[in-house]
């Protein structure tokens, strides 16, 4: 006891010295960055040119393998969705096994077992992990490419470009990229019905054929298995990969405007603009800037507390995010992205406020915080990330495939630490070309152009140039037209009532009854939706096989929400909106004097009217079709959390009639981010509905 007493007296005596010779008024120099010394893989090539990399890990009894093949990029030109179609149809069982035995077996020993055009990855207990290989090897180079399964991806594919056609989002990430590269170019091209259908199971087989090949693969296992036995499975299940010639495909590339421009593509259903501000830059891991162009990027819109953010989100609250980002490619070049989703209303000032920060990054030093504060964060997650044994042979791939030193990641540290403002600065001005970028704007013509083509900067107009959703110049859309003569906000809202039925009918109303279907992520839904005049509501999601979801319902004096059996009262401010409803048909009961026609818009592809409804809770937006007068469109704004105002879209087509009036069967909708498409399968009128339906 007398010992452990005495070394404790001695550690704070010691402590005590210290603290005396210490001078706290000025601080510490930083020491030199440490050398990381990282493992290395066992490294191995088989005579075909497959290389191999093996990293033992015992903590778990798990085993991973990753097949990369590392081609040239290839051009699909006409036959644009080859690629898909090979990544799907790849694991569809083998020529010894069939899908279906293949897929059982991939489950019930508990694996994962996945596959691109030019890639593998599996996963399993090291226990099978021999079986999962000889799957994963069986499956990749003996693929079973079926012309029944060929049709079915096929036909998910044309599914998916049917829906694409409406996203914002997807339109705006097609055509940022064939403006960046050029359409064709590997990066630019995109697939469309017609080449989708161009593609036979011979060019599947011939693409499979031709790029498959171990020329340039690369085999990573990780995980709880001995180099050995790892070495000599591999040998067995890929020696007789046979390696083939690939030659590289010729490709242009696309030149960056000679100054700033606005690029605009008109989007009719655009409920907000989708900005990225862009241009080319030709970058690899091993060039010098390589590291101050990443910690710029970083600073610039690398994430929650970077310029971008702060500016745009923080303090303009124009949207809920705005990044940016750099690639690096040793293939072809690559681009700058500074990008933002924006309300409609404030297109023209984010991008104002884009360029002010791209201009201040590439004009002016950084602070010492920020670099100190971006530094700690590579820092931080490059520590990290040696930690995961994947890391070690993920490095050693990227070392042979991005021809970089052999001390690379050896040095990281070091490399970061050594970046200064003025590496910062020099970076920041190379690479975002701030006085000759592309400002891609993917939006809502008829609202935000007349801004944008009188939006100036430091004192210039900026150019505006309009491109259709595929990227192809165009001249600029004519957005809105002139309203005939005699035609009021009055006149477009009685002949909508009597499109559907008339006056008199719609006052006789007192019930509805909807049921109606829908698809999300794989579950199929069924919607009730009840409705009692003048504003009694129920609204019940159920999902096949689970029951209901979530449920709404006001009966006239208070209302709740249930969501998967959690209760809740409704929120004041959607109770009052509730009470204030007035009827099942709301065209019957406007204020004339908070409605307003404001023009004639497009509607996939006919002209609406547009007609205004302002209220104390937000605002409505309803479009009316020229020619029958249906209403095809309905648009809600109101105040989303931290401020923003959310803008929510619902279209309405395939009217049928019920008991003499015409209700819309198709609804698209908004939910969970994503458009869901609602389809009635039946409709009453008059049901007798009492209070406790509602409770």
């Amino acid at each position: 006891m007398k010992t452990r007493i005495f070394s404790l007296l001695v550690l704070f005596l010691a402590s005590l010295t210290m603290q005396a010779q210490i001078d706290r008024s000025v601080q510490p120099k930083p020491g030199p960055a440490p050398k990381v010394n990282i493992g290395k893989p066992t490294t191995f090539t088989l005579k075909n040119g497959l290389t191999v990399m093996i990293v033992e890990n015992h903590k778990l009894p798990r085993v991973s393998a990753t097949l990369t093949i590392d081609n040239p990029l290839i051009v699909e030109g006409e036959k644009a969705g080859v690629t898909s179609l090979v990544s799907a149809l790849l694991g569809s069982g083998c020529t010894s096994i069939s899908k279906d035995d293949f897929n059982e077996e991939v489950d019930y020993l508990g694996a994962s077992l996945n596959f691109g055009s030019q890639s593998a990855f599996a996963n399993s207990l090291s226990k099978y992990f021999p079986r999962i290989m000889e799957l994963m090897a069986d499956g990749a180079l003996n693929p079973n490419f079926t012309k029944e399964d060929l049709e079915a991806e096929r036909a998910k594919i044309l599914e998916n470009l049917k829906s694409e056609k409406k996203s914002v989002t997807a339109v705006a990430g097609r055509v940022q990229s064939v403006l960046a590269y050029g359409a064709n170019h590997p990066y630019g091209e995109f697939i469309t019905e017609e080449t989708v259908n161009n593609v036979s199971l011979e060019d599947v087989k011939a693409f499979h054929n031709k790029y498959f090949k171990p020329n340039n693969a690369y085999l990573i296992i990780i995980g709880d298995v001995k180099t050995k036995d790892a070495k000599k499975l591999v040998k067995k299940l890929f020696k007789k990969w046979e390696e083939g010639t690939i030659v590289a495909d010729k490709f242009d590339t696309t030149s960056n405007p000679t100054t700033t421009e606005i690029n605009f593509i008109n989007m009719d259903n655009a409920v907000q603009s989708e900005i990225s501000v862009q241009n080319t830059v030709t970058l690899t891991m091993k060039d010098e800037d390589y590291f101050p162009v990443l910690i710029a990027n970083n600073i610039l819109g690398g994430g929650g507390d970077a310029r971008l953010f702060n500016n745009l989100r923080e303090d303009k609250k124009f949207t809920y995010g705005s990044y940016s980002s750099i690639g690096n490619n040793k293939k072809t070049i690559s681009t700058f992205r500074a990008t933002a989703s924006v309300r409609n209303a404030v297109t023209d000032s984010a991008v104002v406020e884009i360029l002010k920060e791209i201009k201040d990054i590439s004009n002016n030093l950084v602070s010492d915080e920020e670099l100190k504060s971006v530094k700690a964060k590579y820092v931080g997650r490059f520590v990290t990330g040696i930690e995961r044994p994947s890391t070690i042979a993920n490095y050693a791939l990227n070392i042979i495939t991005q021809d970089l030193p052999k001390d690379f990641y050896e040095t990281y540290l070091e490399r970061i630490e050594a970046v200064t403002k003025e590496d910062v600065l020099r970076a920041a001005k190379k690479y975002f070309l701030n006085d000759k970028l592309r400002i891609v704007v993917t939006g809502k013509g008829s609202e935000v152009v007349n801004a944008l083509e009188n939006m100036t900067f430091e004192g210039k107009k900026i150019p505006v140039k309009y491109f259709d959703q595929y990227g192809a110049p165009t001249e600029k859309p004519v957005f809105k037209k002139e309203i005939p003569a005699g035609v009021t906000a009055q006149t477009v809202l009685d002949n909508y009532i009597n499109a559907v039925g008339g006056k008199d009918k719609l006052m006789n109303v007192t019930t509805i009854v909807q049921e109606m279907e829908a698809s999300m992520q794989g579950m199929n839904m069924i919607t009730t939706l009840k409705q009692k005049s003048p504003n009694m509501m129920m609204t019940d999601v159920s999902v096949v096989g689970m029951g209901s979801v979530f449920k709404q319902s006001f009966d006239g004096e208070k209302g709740y929400m249930s969501q998967q059996g959690q209760k809740r009262d409704m929120p004041a401010e959607m109770l009052a909106e509730m009470k204030a409803r007035k009827g099942l048909f709301p065209e019957l009961n406007y204020d004339s004097s908070k409605v307003k026609l404001t023009g004639i818009e497009s509607v996939d592809g006919k002209d609406a009217y547009v007609v205004v409804v302002t209220s104390d809770t937000g605002k409505t937006t309803n479009y009316y079709d020229v020619a029958s007068g249906l209403k095809v469109k309905k648009s809600e704004t109101a105040k989303g959390p931290g401020g923003q105002e959310v803008t929510q879209e619902t279209t309405y087509g395939n009217y049928k009639e019920v008991d003499g009036i015409k209700f819309p069967h198709q609804m698209i909708a908004p939910a969970a981010g994503q458009k869901i498409e609602f389809t009635t399968i039946s409709m009453k009128v008059n049901a007798p509905l009492t209070k406790k339906d509602f409770e």
